[in-house]
């Protein structure tokens, strides 16, 4: 696995925010993709999901989580169901998981791992991109990259 440190560009974002089973994950990309087409967005491509603490932290009905999709247009302010924002350019260490989303955790802590031991100082949620479509390719051909948001010290 090759752990890279790049920047990501300021990207808008509709999102969701969930507390409970991570089991839900699916089923609730699948309600934050429809909000995204039923208020008329033009989705830009990223997937993600941020995880805002572990299942080693926290008993399976406290994970929280926040599920959200790029698109293009000017940020809007509405009543409903999503959330929109900006995140800001930023640098993250990075680095690609291939097979189910289940077998991610090895790679959350190899980045983990790497940022303390190479004196970066990690300033946010650990952020899955999901780089294809689980209805489109078998369990064992998903791609997700896994960010930390870091800033290096020193």
């Amino acid at each position: 696995m090759e752990i890279v440190e790049k920047r990501i560009e300021e990207t808008r974002v509709a999102y969701a925010q969930f507390k409970g089973s991570y089991n839900k994950i699916p089923e609730h990309m699948q309600e934050v993709g429809q909000w995204v087409i039923d208020d008329g967005l033009e989705m830009t491509g990223m997937v993600y999901g941020s995880y805002f603490n572990s299942p080693d932290e926290v008993s399976e009905d406290e994970l929280e989580y926040e599920i959200g999709f790029s698109f293009k247009e000017d940020l809007k302010i509405q009543e409903g169901k999503l959330g929109y924002k900006e995140i800001p350019e930023h640098s993250v260490l990075a680095a690609v998981h291939k097979g189910p989303y289940t077998n991610v955790g090895p790679v959350i802590r190899a980045i983990a791992k790497y940022a303390a031991e190479n004196g970066y100082d990690v300033v946010g949620p650990v952020t899955e991109v999901y780089l294809n479509d689980p209805s489109q390719v078998l369990p064992q051909e998903l791609l997700t990259e896994v960010r930390f948001p870091v800033i290096k010290m020193g």
